[in-house]
Formats: structure tokens, C-alpha cells, sequence
């Protein structure tokens, strides 16, 4: 039988309101067996930090203008990371912590993804092991760095007998998705914007963070001629035909002028749109914090004419998906098992990835 470990997965996503955090105990392959599930909130202050700095970050040179800004950010979000795995240790013994890190540029044609959070700081305060940097390993080897967690779904799939075929539609920041076919092989990408373009409309717009169950935007008109209009110059971009996204590929200026509703219920369409061309005929299961923006979901669904399922119908938790993958994924990285494959980032060859430090 595999050695099996206790692997914490720390997880911050584009949305930049926390860290996920997840204890699983997993032997890198076949086996995984979740053991908590929590969430820890930034202060609004973190949030607003990580949501301006990525608006600096248009291109690669921004990120040494404004490396100062970055280092004191990266030294907060490690801090909070330190705080949040110490919490969890109280409680559970753990061999090795998977830390993603706050994705703040990604930009894979130049091979950079860059992830604030000091894997080497963590692993001294905590005394673990620690794996970082998952995606630089990709990019090397030509892949687009994203997404990562497909490995992890074709588990969690064989794990519930998921009946075949199945798409996983993950609803994050960005939208990304895994098919997996009847012999259980993989195929990922990233599909469009998920969140956050409503999320950012909806920050600047109001005193809200987001459109719970999007009923802003089910309150608003979509302005069609707007709309159309967004839709035909993304289409025409080369934006448009990218394999991965960073959120700053997707931009709301078309939406200026409009009501906070229409302006919602307009961007909610544009998501859907997008989102839809890239979902096939299989059953679909959807996870990530737009799940729960269900007018997001009903926009989806009309214009695939598929019935979408909440992954939580499977017993998993939903809000939990990635911070389970990364843990999963920072055990194969520590077996020097590949995490990114050419069917799910398009790399050369099957990869593995990640920094592994102990500093202790």
C-alpha cells in the first residue's frame, strides 16, 4: 500500500477575499480522504491591496515598478498564510502544505505567472514542508501555467462514480473547465471570465463585494446594444482565442454609463455568453464561488440548453475544490508526479511542479 499523507492546501483565489484552506490525506494517486475544510477572510484593507495592485499589473515591467508595493503585499498575504496554517495545526498532525499563493499577473506567452506568498517563510514558521511556484515548471516546458486542478477533478470523479462523460465547470475569478470522456481521459482550459468582471462592477458600484445569487443583475435590463457590441470586439480579439486567462484579459469600460443593474445584469450575460461556447453536450457540474450566483448559472444554462449541477449534490464542498486539488497536488509535486499534462495546459510533456522547501 502508498504511504499516505496529511497535506494542507492553501488556496487564495482571484477573487482575493481569503484563504481556503484544506486538510486531505492522500497518497498522491489514487487515494484522498478529506479531513477539514475552512475558510479564513482577509480584512476588507488585504482585499482592496491585492484588487489595486492587480490594476497596476497590465504588463511584465509593471511588476518591477512597483516591486516595493509587491514585497510588503506578499509579506502581509504570508503572514495571514502563516496564521491560518498554524490554526489548522492545532488540530490536525500535517506532513507537507501545498501554498498557491495570491495570483496578482499571469501572463503565460511570457512565461510568467507570478504568485505573492513566501513558501520559504511559511516552512520556517510552521516547521513543514512546503510547496510553492506550481505553475514556473509548466510555463518552462511551453504550457500555459493553468489550469491546474484538472488532475485533481479526474479523482474527485472516479472517487463519487461520477457517471461519464462529465464536465467539471469551475467558476472562479476566471471559468475554467475539465472534460473527462467515457475512458476517463482529460481535456481542461480556461473558458472566460467567471466572476470577476460582475464582482468588479459590482465593488465599484456599490457597497457590496458581489452580487449575491445575482439578483442585481436579475433586477436589470441587459442593454443589448452594448452587449453585442462587447461580444463582437471580444470575438474579433486575440484575447479571445487564448488558452488562459488572467482577469485583466477582460475589461468593464463597455459597461460605463449603465445603472449598477443593468450594468450587472449586461456583464452577467457577457460572462454566460462567453462561458457557454466552450461547454459540451456531458453532464455538467459546477464549482467555485460562482456557483452560487445563480442567475449566472440559469444564463449559462439557456444558452447551452444543459442542466447545470451544483458539485455539492456529490457530496464534496463546493467552495472547497481548489484548496483540496493544491494539497493533492503538493503531494504529487513532493512523489515528483506530473500536476499539468498537454491535454490540460498544453505543456510539451507531462510536468510535475512546485518548490519544494523545508526551512527548518
Amino acid at each position: 500500500m502508498n504511504k499516505s499523507y496529511n497535506s494542507l492546501g492553501l488556496m487564495s483565489g482571484t477573487s482575493g477575499d481569503g484563504v481556503d484552506a484544506s486538510v486531505i490525506q492522500t497518497d498522491g494517486k489514487s487515494q484522498y480522504n478529506v479531513l477539514d475544510n475552512q475558510f479564513f477572510e482577509y480584512p476588507d484593507s488585504t482585499t482592496a491591496e491585492i484588487y489595486n495592485i492587480k490594476q497596476e499589473i497590465i504588463k511584465p515591467d509593471d511588476l518591477l515598478k512597483n516591486s516595493k508595493k509587491i514585497d510588503l503585499l506578499s509579506e502581509k498575504i504570508t503572514n495571514f498564510h502563516i496564521n491560518a496554517a498554524k490554526e489548522i495545526m492545532k488540530n490536525f498532525k500535517i506532513d507537507l502544505i501545498g501554498m498557491h499563493g495570491q495570483t496578482i499577473y499571469h501572463n503565460p506567452e511570457k512565461k510568467i505567472s507570478k504568485q505573492i506568498g513566501c513558501g520559504k517563510s511559511l516552512s520556517k514558521f510552521t516547521n513543514k514542508t512546503v510547496i510553492y511556484n506550481f505553475r514556473k515548471n509548466d510555463l518552462d516546458n511551453d504550457g500555459e501555467g493553468a489550469p491546474l486542478a484538472p488532475i485533481f477533478h479526474k479523482l474527485l470523479v472516479e472517487h463519487k462514480k461520477i457517471k461519464l462523460p462529465v464536465t467539471i465547470l469551475n467558476i472562479g475569478g476566471i471559468s475554467n473547465i475539465t472534460s473527462l470522456n467515457d475512458n476517463l481521459k482529460m481535456f481542461s482550459m480556461d473558458i472566460g471570465p467567471g466572476n470577476c468582471l460582475i464582482d468588479k462592477w459590482i465593488r465599484l458600484n456599490s457597497d457590496k463585494k458581489y452580487d449575491h445569487e445575482g439578483l442585481i443583475a436579475k433586477s436589470g435590463i441587459i442593454n443589448r446594444a452594448v452587449l453585442n457590441n462587447a461580444l463582437d470586439e471580444f470575438y474579433n480579439s486575440e484575447i479571445s482565442k487564448k488558452k488562459s486567462y488572467d482577469t485583466n484579459d477582460f475589461n468593464l469600460s463597455f459597461a460605463k454609463g449603465l445603472t449598477l443593474e443593468d450594468g450587472a445584469a449586461t456583464l452577467t450575460e457577457f460572462t454566460a455568453d462567453i462561458c457557454s461556447k466552450k461547454l459540451t453536450n456531458n453532464a455538467i457540474y459546477v464549482c467555485g464561488g460562482g456557483r452560487k450566483n445563480t442567475f449566472l448559472i440559469e444564463s449559462i444554462e439557456k444558452k447551452t440548453h444543459s442542466k447545470i449541477e451544483l458539485i455539492d449534490t456529490q457530496d464534496v464542498d463546493g467552495d472547497f475544490i481548489e484548496s483540496q486539488a493544491f494539497a493533492y497536488l503538493a503531494v504529487r509535486s513532493f512523489l515528483e508526479l506530473p500536476i499539468s499534462f498537454p491535454e490540460t495546459t498544453g505543456c510539451k510533456k507531462p510536468c510535475t511542479g512546485g518548490v519544494i522547501v523545508k526551512n527548518f
